[in-house]
């Protein structure tokens, strides 16, 4: 009797393995999340209600190949030193995040954060306009998804006033490869002109990003279900 069948049996059982089929699997995800779409857990409130606490997002890393971000796009982003220290982690928390960044699952350890794009490079950003509008390029920008700005009463607490707004800043002039970011939310968001908001602030307050270190465009929801397939409002 040929013992070819009893070969071919035995070269395929590792294929058969739950271990083998697991490792398939956790290569294609990683290969998924490192070069086509992310998975990303909002860990703050800065983009509310655009964006809630645990929102699960569909972060798509080749929404700017060949092309830039736009004003207007949602995108989640390494966060640059500038920002702020990178947290600190021990032996278990950096293994678990390693494997986090490999399949998306779980936390990671590179912190990222997700923000709106107000200016791109070579722009000029300010606040305010005669009714607390951001200034892009002397134009007034619409913002309908901004949620509880900070007070701005237009001639008892502006950005000319003795009592002045807290929303003011500016103006600030990008250079090249420096995106200027906002929270929707922006009375509790921490990011590129919160150092810039208070009178006198010194040129280079601002806290910008390069493009390098934008992971792509939010295009959608994973979780909860009630939003999925919904597009986040631009």
């Amino acid at each position: 009797m040929s013992s070819k069948p009893a070969k071919a049996a035995t070269r395929r059982r590792p294929l058969r393995s739950p271990w083998i089929h697991l490792l398939l699997a956790l290569t294609v995800v990683s290969l998924v999340q490192g070069f086509l779409v992310k998975v990303y857990t909002v860990p703050s409130g800065s983009m509310e209600q655009t964006l809630n606490v645990g929102d699960r997002l569909l972060v798509n890393r080749t929404a700017y190949t060949g092309t830039a971000p736009e004003h207007g796009d949602v995108v989640v982003f390494k966060k640059p030193t500038q920002w702020g220290p990178a947290p600190k982690h021990g032996v278990l928390r950096t293994s678990v995040g390693f494997f986090g960044e490999l399949t998306g699952i779980g936390p990671a350890n590179t912190e990222y954060l997700v923000k709106r794009v107000v200016g791109l490079p070579g722009d000029t950003v300010e606040c305010c306009g005669v009714t607390g509008q951001v200034i892009v390029n002397s134009a007034a920008v619409a913002e309908p998804y901004v949620f509880q700005d900070l007070a701005f009463i237009s001639g008892t607490t502006d950005c000319s006033t003795p009592v002045r707004s807290p929303r003011c800043f500016g103006p600030i002039l990008l250079g090249e490869d420096q995106y200027l970011l906002m929270g929707d939310h922006r009375s509790d968001s921490q990011d590129s002109v919160t150092a810039c908001r208070n009178e006198g602030s010194p040129a280079g307050c601002a806290k910008t990003v390069g493009r390098g270190d934008i992971i792509g465009r939010v295009d959608g929801f994973v979780l909860p279900l009630s939003k999925w397939g919904l597009r986040t409002p631009l």
